[in-house]
């Protein structure tokens, strides 16, 4: 069977405009794919990485769901105030949970649902499973930045300095330290977590970090460092097949 290709659209509610999106695949576990921050839903497609995938979704294992992005509106929104640029990202968090999600049900019903991005996309996939565990049965970031306050290199701080109660809860390395024992830190322990990060690449130190944050929380995850710098398009396209 060749690989189905599918282009969805829609006037979103929660951000009142046109979002677009890309599905590739038939059936098996969902796959929720967020660009990078200049990515858009074609991204995955461009880079290749979808063609990597293609033997996996052809044979119906994985489904994949590429969204937009909206991070020149939000968090790379510079001309906003940083308290507006963390609320439209929050808009962006309801379009996801109550659009693509329940459209990703209609269209495929299998109960394994993974979280996946690369570098700002490895960010949303692990803010939006981190605080919705109940929804996610694996994550898989790539290149991850899990706190955007952090500057690193070229990153900035995309608050510039400003942080409020909004920004930490949409901040992993920040909420998870002081997560209660619960059914959420339950949910979490259940979930599949692969980090993957270069062992030259910008965000070592707070990907180490965010693992030893979740050993002292127990919760299972496979964390891997690459040899050299890993972010990059060509290493996101053989670690697809490996991790996905």
């Amino acid at each position: 069977m060749s690989m189905n290709r599918e282009y969805h659209h829609w006037q979103s509610v929660a951000l009142d405009r046109k979002m677009e999106l890309l599905v590739f695949g038939h059936a098996g576990a969902k796959v929720l794919i967020f660009p990078t921050r200049d990515g858009r839903f074609y991204e995955y497609e461009n880079m290749g990485v979808v063609e990597s995938l293609r033997s996996k979704i052809e044979a119906g294992y994985l489904q994949l769901f590429c969204v937009d992005s909206v991070d020149h509106e939000s968090l790379y929104c510079f001309w906003r105030e940083p308290h507006e640029r963390i609320r439209h990202h929050i808009r962006f968090e309801e379009y996801i949970l109550h659009e693509v999600l329940p459209f990703m049900q209609r269209l495929n019903p299998h109960p394994c649902l993974i979280a996946h991005g690369c570098s700002l996309g490895a960010f949303h996939a692990t803010n939006i499973a981190l605080r919705h565990p109940e929804q996610f049965q694996k994550l898989v970031a790539f290149s991850g930045r899990f706190d955007l306050s952090l500057q690193v290199e070229s990153f900035r701080n995309l608050f510039d300095g400003y942080y409020d109660e909004t920004i930490y809860f949409h901040t992993p390395s920040h909420f998870l330290p002081n997560l209660p024992s619960g059914l959420h830190l339950e949910a979490l322990r259940k979930m599949d977590i692969t980090l993957v990060i270069g062992n030259q690449d910008p965000f070592l130190e707070n990907n180490r970090e965010f693992s030893r944050l979740l050993h002292a929380k127990e919760v299972a995850h496979q964390y891997v460092e690459w040899e050299g710098r890993a972010h990059h398009k060509s290493a996101w396209r053989r670690m697809a097949p490996i991790y996905l």
